[in-house]
């Protein structure tokens, strides 16, 4: 039994070494293409809030044990997942910055 639990979670770490490196060439594919780069941004967020709000909470523990085991992964694994979206300030940020660079040349 274990040696499956193995073989599975090998195999889910491949997919996802898979997932990540396909992420990574869209993004080397977008490079200096502002509206590709936020079309990604949003794609990766859709996929996200659909795993999250559907396979992810039709998995959640209905026991304690369980759920003390899930929050036990989520300390010691980095957390629960977000993906965090840029604020507007930062962005206003970045634009006062240009002007100020534009306006000195």
């Amino acid at each position: 039994m274990r040696k499956d639990k193995n073989f599975e979670s090998g195999k889910l770490s491949c997919k996802l070494q898979a997932i990540a490196i396909a992420a990574d060439d869209a993004t080397k594919a977008c490079l200096g293409d502002t509206i590709a780069l936020l079309a990604l941004l949003r794609q990766l967020e859709q996929l996200h809030r659909e795993i999250r709000d559907g396979l992810f909470q039709e998995s959640l523990p209905d026991n304690r044990q369980q759920l003390y085991s899930l929050l036990k992964d989520i300390e010691s694994e980095g957390g629960w997942p977000y993906i965090e979206r840029m604020r507007l300030k930062s962005f206003l940020v970045n634009l006062e910055q240009e002007d100020t660079e534009a306006s000195s040349i």
